[in-house]
């Protein structure tokens, strides 16, 4: 039976994302990482076929069966073929690099299985940081090189080669798509980490204006921690912290940014936007996290994320700027040391504030004189106008500069100017 109402136009994309990498996920188990070009074949071709079969019959019943079923269908045909399999795969690989037929099976178990190892698989130490973060958006997100090269703001042709050598050091490694061993799991769960981390700070602080490919950055890096979190294997106290840092940053997302990609300050945010469901996951998980003795830049940052969405705490910034200090320790980056010193200003004032943050001499980033604009604002107009302009040159994101723009606009028709 079909479903008249459903548009498979409409449809077809929202289960591209959703299905498209477990599909993969689970024939590069089948196939072996070697032969990810072939599994990632099979399933494009799935999704073709279900374009012109429901554009022309209306979608099926149940359309996800149905994808599984044709991929399932596909891949044994691939297999029967035998002329292209003497060709293409069988002499450049081991006997035992493809699993038996009656082996290969869509289940949930092995749905999961083989996305928790693909995760491992892509977060290869053999590849720079961009390039682990290009390839998770491409293999386990399922982004399009458009959507990687817009969420960098970097040119197709950029992302193009950055991918073509992630992809040459992902099947020349010997990582095997099964069951996940302790040792790789050890050797290899802080460079996971660190990616997903990485990929969700991308939409989170992504200097693109396309709000939407920002906010699905965030939520494909969440699903990807969650896995791990659910997982036994991986579950570790650092895990279940990131994923509840992700929770709190998320929680504020829609409150962050106007429609139009403009910067709301904290300040000034609509409360009413928080998303509290996700705020009470994150105290959940930052539970789960708290159960160990060892304390990573994970639970630090998880923590000034739950202070920033408990703002009715009298001593809120000193609980910030007190985990700021301990984060620093850890972990120094220009980045923590100018939000460290908001925290010091809202605690001991913009005059001190703005001494503290000079110290830093961060003179070539933009966020530095975004600081310096908004401490001086109450005290200095012109510096701080100065200071916005300045931030205004060094930043590429567009709605950045409009954000910064307003500010000066603000401070411009200040009394007395």
């Amino acid at each position: 039976m079909q479903k008249e109402t459903a548009s498979s136009k409409e449809l077809l994309p929202h289960l591209f994302r959703l299905e498209y990498t477990k599909m993969t996920a689970v024939l590069c188990r089948h196939f072996g990482l070697k032969h990810i070009e072939a599994a990632e074949d099979i399933v494009s071709e799935t999704f073709l076929k279900a374009s012109e079969v429901w554009g022309i019959n209306g979608v099926p019943e149940n359309p996800t069966a149905w994808l599984y079923t044709v991929a399932k269908n596909k891949t044994k045909d691939y297999l029967k073929h035998l002329t292209v399999f003497e060709t293409r795969v069988k002499d450049a690989i081991q006997t035992d690099e493809l699993q038996a037929e009656h082996d290969f099976e869509f289940n949930h178990q092995t749905i999961s299985d083989s996305q928790l190892a693909m995760i491992f698989a892509v977060c290869n130490p053999a590849n720079a940081t961009e390039a682990q973060i290009c390839l998770a958006l491409q293999v386990l997100c399922g982004f399009s090189v458009a959507e990687i090269a817009d969420a960098f703001l970097t040119k197709t042709e950029t992302i193009k080669k950055r991918l073509f050598r992630a992809r040459t050091n992902l099947r020349n490694d010997n990582f095997q798509i099964g069951e996940l061993q302790e040792q790789a799991i050890q050797s290899r769960l802080d460079t996971v980490l660190s990616t997903l981390y990485l990929l969700f700070n991308e939409g989170y602080s992504s200097r693109s204006n396309n709000h939407l490919i920002r906010k699905d950055l965030c939520s494909e890096a969440i699903r990807l921690v969650l896995m791990l979190a659910e997982n036994p294997l991986t579950s570790t106290t650092d895990a279940n912290a990131l994923l509840a840092l992700m929770c709190f940053q998320s929680s504020r997302f829609d409150a962050r940014a106007t429609n139009d990609g403009e910067i709301i300050l904290f300040e000034e945010q609509d409360k009413t936007l928080w998303n509290q469901e996700l705020i009470d996951k994150g105290n959940y998980y930052l539970i789960n996290a708290c159960s160990g003795n060892q304390i990573s830049k994970y639970h630090l940052e998880a923590g000034i994320a739950y202070w920033h969405t408990t703002p009715t705490d009298d001593h809120q910034w000193e609980h910030i700027l007190l985990l700021y200090n301990q984060l620093i320790l850890i972990e120094y980056s220009p980045v923590t040391a100018l939000n460290r010193t908001f925290a010091f200003a809202k605690v001991y004032g913009n005059e001190q504030g703005i001494a503290e943050a000079e110290k830093l001499n961060l003179t070539q980033l933009n966020h530095y004189h975004c600081l310096l604009g908004y401490l001086y604002a109450g005290t200095n107009p012109a510096k701080a106008i100065g200071h916005y302009q300045q931030a205004i040159k060094l930043t590429k994101s567009p709605s950045e500069k409009r954000t910064l723009t307003k500010q000066i606009e603000k401070l411009t028709i200040l009394p007395g100017r």
